[in-house]
């Protein structure tokens, strides 16, 4: 031990008083700033929190119920029950908490041995939780997690291919000399189906008379199933005038509109003349082809005759409209650079997405044709196609602007009819596969990948596991579900979907969460269509808005040539006259909805919060910020929050 001795005492000197009163007002100017900003956040946090539940009450009491199917009553009802239960356990584990029962200590106590009847009751509960409801939890949660994997395999599978493609370059080349005379180029028959599509109709119209390609070499058909008058007028003077300029184009309408767009579709091709064209080239009423679409595509059926299909990219005008769209065009990205192009280039064989792509004609009419026993006409073909030895390929290098879905609602319609539609014709053609001469690996392909795999068990499992089994598990600790399960494992998926479009990166938890949130929606569907149910036949035309802008028009022209751009001077109205137009669509005012209510997912919403509220007394972390978040998603797709608002 040193010696004390050694040890000096400095005197510290105090600080003069003008020094003491100079940092008091100082640290009380630093507090009151501090107050100040605390002050102006709550004030920011309070009025925000007092306009949203203004355009809750707002639309409360605007929104207009619609009545549901019998079979959607039916989950609309089990969520509600499950809502109900899932409260009724949290009074009685807020109780349980509070009053101090422990589990330990209770297991081995008879309910009849006690004597208050809300003890008697929570130990009933636990002898049903632990004896009867937590083994078949369990077993469903291990079910689920098996399909999870698998289908977590698959998507790493494709990725890992597309890596693979764009590691090697791997590109697909038109085989064969380039056309040359006028009389080389194959005949082309252009269908344009629409119906009461008034906002995008002289688009597209305009779009596919511009094509590069010999004026006597085409025929367009614009295939109105417009039951509006005026809209019909409309198309009709937008034909005439391009017939004027000297364009091939013929407008029909069906009196007898059955089929939808299968019918539509059926309509033009039962025409006399179509026997004379070797291709033809479809589009949906939304969508702007670049000139030289048909010399990007038609080529490639050159030298190549087992060829029956060629399949362009979409891309989207109104990407980063809002929210909604920039979650769309994540997914729908993913769908064209991996699924599609993958698909493509190691298997010959996609679904047709309907619009956007080149049928050789002895391929369309010789696998059947045009059917409209489902809603997915553009799968069907392509199906049976497949099973008679055609192939198909994906240029996705080529492509062709489109609209997306700005509400809520046309995209839940959307999505309705592209979930059921597989289902349906899974049920209608599962012996045709198993009969055609086809080979095994492509039969095992086609039953297990392209319709069990990626339209049964993906719906299923998603709505099962993440909406109903992991709030239950809150209840039932017995089944509790990892934190890789439910964090690391989707978090790690949501990342490999959205390499495709890596400027959404800011988007991945929203995009995690609304993927879950639309599960009740594609596990609707996907039931209505597996069991043949009524719903499962809705058929509802996408809204458009015939959205387009000065700089969209830009960004086509840098993409052409001079050749092009001379040849759509000639064929089209002057600069001043097409600017004129586009200002007129820009000045008229775009007709807005009225958002509505969606009861399965409020139903959803309220009880993932409840389960959240129960895992704090448990203090289960991850689970209750995945559970709080996802309840909110759903809370604000349920109140039609999310995409174009009312104004």
């Amino acid at each position: 031990m040193e010696n004390p001795e050694r040890f000096s005492i400095v005197e510290i000197k105090s600080f003069p008083e003008k020094q003491k009163a100079k940092n008091t007002k100082q640290i009380t100017w630093f507090l009151l700033l501090k107050v100040m900003k605390v002050i102006g956040c709550l004030s920011w946090l309070a009025t925000g929190f007092w306009s949203v539940l203004g355009i809750i009450k707002k639309r409360v009491m605007n929104s207009k119920r619609r009545e549901e199917s019998h079979k959607m009553g039916k989950l609309l009802r089990f969520l509600r029950a499950l809502l109900v239960v899932s409260v009724v356990l949290l009074v009685l584990e807020v109780i349980a908490y509070f009053k101090g029962w422990n589990l330990n200590d209770l297991i081995f106590i008879q309910p009849l041995q006690t004597e208050g009847v809300l003890l008697m009751f929570y130990l009933g509960w636990l002898s049903i939780r632990a004896g009867y409801i937590a083994p078949l939890v369990v077993t469903l949660s291990k079910l689920c997690i098996y399909l999870f994997m698998i289908q977590s395999l698959d998507r790493i599978i494709l990725c890992l291919r597309c890596f693979w493609i764009k590691y090697k370059k791997i590109k697909l080349k038109v085989a064969g000399e380039a056309y040359v005379t006028v009389d080389d180029f194959p005949m082309v028959l252009v269908q344009v189906p629409m119906c009461n599509e008034k906002e995008v109709y002289a688009q597209s119209i305009s779009a596919v008379c511009q094509f590069d390609w010999p004026r006597d070499r085409f025929l367009v058909q614009i295939l109105d199933d417009s039951d509006d008058y005026d809209t019909q007028n409309l198309i009709k003077n937008e034909v005439s005038s391009w017939r004027q300029k000297g364009v091939n184009i013929v407008y029909r309408h069906r009196l007898v509109r059955t089929g939808y767009k299968a019918g539509n579709l059926k309509s033009g091709m039962s025409c006399d003349y179509v026997k004379d064209y070797e291709y033809v080239a479809i589009f949906d009423a939304d969508f702007q082809p670049n000139p030289d679409f048909l010399k990007l595509t038609v080529p490639h059926f050159k030298g190549n005759s087992e060829l029956g299909l060629v399949q362009a990219r979409w891309s989207f005008i109104n990407k980063d409209e809002n929210l909604l769209t920039r979650l769309q065009n994540i997914n729908l990205c993913f769908h064209f650079e991996v699924e599609q192009q993958v698909n493509g280039i190691f298997l010959n064989f996609f679904g047709f997405n309907g619009t956007a792509g080149v049928w050789r004609i002895k391929a369309l009419e010789g696998s059947g044709g045009w059917m409209d026993r489902t809603t997915v006409e553009d799968m069907d073909i392509a199906v049976r196609a497949h099973l008679n030895g055609w192939k198909f390929i994906f240029l996705n290098d080529v492509n062709v602007l489109c609209e997306l879905p700005e509400s809520y609602e046309a995209y839940k319609k959307q999505q309705h009819r592209w979930h059921s539609g597989p289902m349906q014709l899974f049920r209608l053609c599962f012996s045709s596969i198993i009969t055609s001469k086809i080979s095994v690996s492509k039969k095992a392909n086609l039953i297990f990948l392209f319709f069990l795999l990626r339209k049964l068990i993906l719906p299923f499992y998603s709505f099962t596991l993440f909406c109903i089994i992991l709030p239950l598990t809150m209840f039932i600790p017995e089944a509790e579900l990892p934190t890789w399960l439910i964090c690391y494992i989707p978090i790690f998926m949501s990342i490999l979907n959205i390499l495709p479009a890596p400027k959404y990166f800011p988007f991945l938890i929203p995009y995690l969460l609304f993927e879950n949130t639309m599960s009740v929606t594609k596990f609707s569907a996907m039931v209505s269509g597996l069991l043949n149910l009524g719903s499962a036949y809705e058929w509802v035309v996408t809204k458009k808005t015939g959205r387009s802008s000065q700089s969209d028009l830009l960004d086509e022209e840098e993409l052409k040539s001079p050749s092009q751009l001379q040849q759509q001077v000639q064929d089209s109205e002057s600069g001043i006259v097409m600017l004129n137009k586009l200002e007129e669509q820009i000045e008229v005012p775009l007709s807005k909805k009225r958002n509505k209510i969606y009861q399965k997912e409020l139903a959803l919403a309220f009880l993932l919060l409840t389960a959240s509220a129960r895992s704090i007394l448990s203090a289960q972390g991850i689970h209750f910020y995945f559970l709080l978040f996802q309840g909110l998603s759903f809370l604000i797709v349920g109140l039609d929050l999310i995409g174009e608002q009312k104004k």
